[in-house]
């Protein structure tokens, strides 16, 4: 992510807007980049005949006005930070106009688990963003992050397997690792690495000596792809790779603020014995993740 594209920040009146502002603070505190934040309101839709109810939509820019003075109230530190009240079809569709225009770095949401008071569009966001042509990473906040003490960047994780998407993910990740050596701290960088439990892996049985060896092929594989991506690494950042066992979404999504402080993955990733990545498990982990998830474009 470069340290000079801005961040765009969606905000709502749920918890959901501060995790993401949050989110946001943390990744702006390590790279300097100046934080947009978003709140997207309905535009204006015909009703009949041509017109249009312009009391309702006088009202849902109030209600977005109201969402960055609360915005406002949660920075009081020294970032640079531009408010913005933005009309649009939807707030995913909002935030990527926003973002395009801005050339942003990167767009920070909240997840969906939250309660449905004050939301301004049906869906998830996040969900929409991901699913969508956005140019730059999005970054989904965990619910409860804002309450979260001391919330910083240091342990950078990523979701790897030998494939352009986790090769892009882990690019974005160790410019980030390069922006928080910069600023001053140590950051380290973890890739990770899940293969199936055996049952999942072989579901024809071929005997024990060859599920054993065929197995032991398959962590080897997967374990060389590791060290040779380490190694790849710029020689300044501090750099190990993990190889775990079970259900991919289960595994990176039980990953924790002792392990990791944000987590990328690539849009999608497959692996060479079975899927080791399924397609679509950056949407199932983002609604899971116990840590930040950020996704690189396709």
């Amino acid at each position: 992510m470069s340290e000079t594209a801005p961040i765009v920040v969606g905000f709502d009146a749920r918890s959901t807007g501060a995790d993401a502002l949050a989110l946001a603070r943390a990744f702006g505190r390590v790279t300097g980049a100046r934080l947009v934040v978003v709140a997207v309101h309905p535009g204006s839709a015909a009703i009949g005949s041509g017109k249009v109810d312009a009391e309702w939509v006088a009202d849902r820019h109030r209600a977005a006005e109201d969402m960055l003075a609360r915005a406002r109230d949660q920075v009081t530190g020294e970032e640079t930070v531009e408010y913005r009240n933005v009309a649009s079809s939807s707030a995913a569709h909002g935030l990527h106009d926003v973002a395009e225009e801005t050339g942003a770095g990167l767009i920070v949401v909240g997840s969906h688990h939250a309660a449905a008071e004050s939301r301004m569009f049906a869906g998830s966001t996040a969900e929409r963003l991901l699913s969508g042509s956005s140019t730059c990473p999005v970054a989904v906040a965990p619910p409860g992050l804002s309450d979260r003490p001391g919330l910083s960047i240091g342990r950078i994780g990523v979701a790897y397997i030998e494939e352009p998407e986790a090769r892009t993910a882990l690019a974005s990740a160790a410019a980030l690792a390069d922006a928080v050596l910069a600023s001053g701290s140590d950051p380290e960088l973890r890739l990770y690495t899940v293969v199936s439990a055996p049952a999942d892996v072989l579901p024809l049985p071929l005997g024990r000596d060859a599920e054993q060896a065929f197995l032991e092929k398959a962590r080897s594989y997967y374990r060389t792809a590791l060290d040779e991506a380490v190694q790849r690494l710029p020689a300044g950042l501090r750099a190990s790779g993990h190889l775990l066992t079970g259900d991919v979404v289960e595994v990176l999504a039980d990953l924790g603020d002792a392990d990791v402080d944000v987590l990328y993955c690539g849009s999608r990733g497959y692996g060479p014995v079975r899927r080791v990545l399924l397609g679509g498990v950056s949407a199932r982990l983002v609604r899971r993740a116990r840590s930040p998830v950020v996704v690189a474009p396709r």
